[in-house]
């Protein structure tokens, strides 16, 4: 399925979902009764490094003493906060499920608890699995060893994507309609890629060499354990390379992408046939269950027209060793050590991960990825409390109301757009916690003694149950995270901003903290997401998420002159040697971080702390407050994690998120007595301002 939520950060849900507006100015953010904590340093000096100056490296300055104190662990490739408090829930959910496991053989088959359980033990049972080596594939590689006709491989095709096996190639799913957001609609975009970007295959550098070859290293390797020569092994790693090359020169760039009136394309089924005639889509959706339907949306057409194309002139023999790679690659990870092996070592080489990770955190992440709603209840129950909830509902009134008041003030826009953004703004559904009605995944069977077969239940489920969808009502009630998830995102076809309970946790937040550090921390998260939706693509998209035009053409204009000067600052960031952060890729976070920073600030700013002078710890309330800011994304990661970043990730690395924003809010630069000749000092009429 094709995502379209712009997340907190990128890392794959009791609540109320609640549409919230303030009619009153701040109101406290307290619980009546704070939990009994023992007292702790929510701005810690030992986590800072006084050597450095704020006004030259913020980053550094707020964070330098936790990092030289805190490497990257052998297990991950990034190490921060939202990694910290990513295995603290981690650890909650392997407590939850070692206990549920003990019991759920003895639980009513199909309850909450026997599924939950049996598939964490299944997973959890390696003797099992090592002793099945590749034989739940088996099957899969001899019937496609069979395959005579093109019309043979798109009959497996298609077999595969109904029976929950990784199918390769392009992305097919069911959507939202951008331009008629009540209907669902079939969607298909580009794919057919191991590597995790289109340039990995198109560059020659040192970095991108290494990831080519560690991709033919991991072809040869699976194909041999399965049972080929080497000399055959060889032979087939080239064939799939060639073709995921000739893919990935079809493909379009991450930074294209970013437009979604280019990726709208939407044809009569029969008009697109006529374009990509090997794919013969109207025999093709009803086989694939999605029948009934006349219209199609295509996210790239001229990616398909060279699939097309590759279908008519590759030997069906070929197209079939491409489809025993995907199920060798994608079956990997879930078979036996040697299989499990290979493709560690092929992740190591593209992301510096040095061990792999321990198994009860693997599966505890394939439980929450895949059984997320009934695991989330759990996880709820135990984790989340109602006061968290009403925090969260009082905070997101309090910013709402801010950016109303900061875009009633903005002198670039015309009343009339103001009135529209207005509008949007008022028309945002806020999603905190958990989902008002747990998805129950009526008809799924679990196995305790069945963990790969569990795997291939659960995407055929996902995938029926999304081709299901069709002709039916938009269900803009269902939630794209789980609910222990640390992270947070704005839905633009809904309209909506979506807090998990996972991410209402300290640097975020903590009841016992004062309201500098939980506006810098939560605060800014919330602003964040509220910001997506007038970003440059989110700004795209109406009050009922339609994608259509409500900007005047002068409007428009002064908000990509100013958006502009945001891609120029971050283009200037060097992350890695020649490596410079992508300013385009990463604007829509970039500018979401710059607009919930204000928001949070100025709404902080109104706060009976945010109007004292009391310092705490020795720092003033708006020190407090960019130091929160600053410890939110304190993190370390592998060069090789890093390099690949860059290519991929819309986020900025967090240096870059910590410091660039503050450099356009005067605020900082009095808070920490930032003056000409600090290395990060703008001057006034050089900071950016736009929400």
């Amino acid at each position: 399925m094709k995502l379209k939520f712009n997340y907190l950060l990128l890392a794959a849900s009791l609540g109320m979902s609640v549409n919230v507006f303030a009619t009153e100015g701040p109101k406290p953010l307290k619980p009546k009764h704070k939990t009994a904590t023992p007292p702790k340093k929510f701005i810690d000096p030992a986590n800072m490094d006084p050597s450095v100056k704020p006004g030259d490296n913020f980053f550094e300055y707020a964070n330098g003493g936790w990092l030289k104190q805190n490497g990257v662990p052998a297990k991950e490739t990034r190490w921060g906060s939202f990694h910290i408090l990513r295995q603290e829930n981690i650890d909650k959910l392997i407590g939850l499920l070692n206990e549920v496991s003990q019991t759920s053989a003895s639980q009513p088959k199909g309850s909450l608890k026997q599924r939950v359980g049996d598939l964490y033990a299944g997973g959890m049972d390696s003797l099992t699995i090592e002793k099945r080596g590749f034989d739940p594939i088996k099957p899969d590689l001899q019937r496609i060893s069979r395959l005579k006709t093109l019309d043979d491989f798109i009959n497996e095709f298609i077999y595969e994507r109904v029976n929950g096996i990784n199918s390769p190639i392009f992305r097919l799913g069911v959507e939202q309609d951008e331009k008629n957001v009540n209907k669902y609609i079939i969607s298909i975009g580009q794919g057919g890629i191991t590597l995790p970007d289109r340039d990995y295959y198109l560059k020659n550098d040192p970095r991108s060499k290494k990831a080519q070859e560690a991709l033919k290293k991991l072809a040869v390797t699976l194909f041999t354990l399965s049972g080929s020569s080497a000399n055959e092994a060889a032979k087939k790693a080239a064939i799939v390379y060639d073709l995921e090359y000739n893919w990935a020169k079809a493909q379009l760039s991450r930074v294209a992408m970013r437009d979604p009136h280019i990726t709208y394309n939407k044809f009569l089924i029969t008009d697109f046939e006529r374009q990509t005639p090997h794919l013969k889509w109207s025999k093709m959706l009803p086989a694939l269950n999605m029948s009934g339907q006349d219209s199609i949306l295509v996210g790239q057409p001229s990616f398909f027209r060279v699939t097309d194309s590759l279908f008519a002139a590759t030997p069906v023999a070929k197209l079939g060793v491409y489809l025993q790679w995907n199920i060798l690659r994608g079956s990997a990870a879930s078979l036996s050590s040697d299989f499990a092996n290979a493709n560690f070592a092929y992740v190591s080489a593209l992301t510096g991960q040095k061990v792999q990770t321990p198994r009860a955190e693997r599966m505890s992440t394939v439980v929450d990825g895949n059984l997320g709603e009934l695991l989330g209840q759990l996880f709820v129950e135990k984790y989340f409390t109602p006061a968290a909830k009403q925090y969260m509902v009082d905070l997101v009134n309090n910013l709402k109301e801010t950016l109303g008041d900061r875009i009633k003030r903005l002198d670039w826009m015309s009343p009339a757009t103001k009135e529209r953004a207005l509008k949007k703004l008022n028309a945002f559904t806020v999603k905190i916690g958990y989902p008002d009605h747990w998805e129950k995944y009526d008809g799924l069977v679990i196995n305790r003694d069945d963990y790969f077969g569990n795997l291939r239940a659960m995407n055929k489920w996902r995938y029926n149950f999304n081709a299901s969808r069709l002709g039916k009502p938009v269900d803009k009630a269902r939630w794209g995270m789980t609910p222990p998830t640390v992270n947070a995102y704005y839905n633009p076809t809904n309209n909506e901003i979506v807090f998990p309970a996972g991410i209402l946790q300290f640097p975020f937040f903590d009841f016992n903290a004062d309201d500098a550090v939980n506006y810098g921390g939560i605060g800014a998260v919330i602003g964040h997401e509220m910001t997506h939706g007038f970003d440059d693509q989110g700004r795209q998209y109406d009050a009922d998420g339609t994608l259509r035009d409500w900007w005047t053409k002068d409007d428009a204009d002064k908000f990509k002159s100013r958006a502009d000067q945001v891609v120029k600052q971050y283009d200037a960031f060097t992350v890695l040697d020649t490596l410079h952060v992508n300013g385009k890729l990463t604007l829509g976070e970039n500018l979401a971080d710059l607009g919930g920073l204000n928001i949070a600030y100025e709404a902080f700013s109104k706060t009976k702390q945010g109007q004292s002078a009391n310092t705490i710890d020795g720092f003033t309330p708006d020190q407090r407050f960019f130091l929160s800011w600053a410890q939110v994304w304190r993190s370390s990661q592998t060069p090789e994690s890093a390099a690949q970043r860059i290519l991929t990730d819309p986020h900025s690395p967090e240096q870059f998120r910590t410091n660039a924003p503050i450099t356009n809010i005067n605020a900082w630069y009095k808070a920490f007595d930032v003056k000409p000749g600090d290395k990060m000092y703008k001057k006034p009429e050089d900071r950016t301002k736009i929400w």
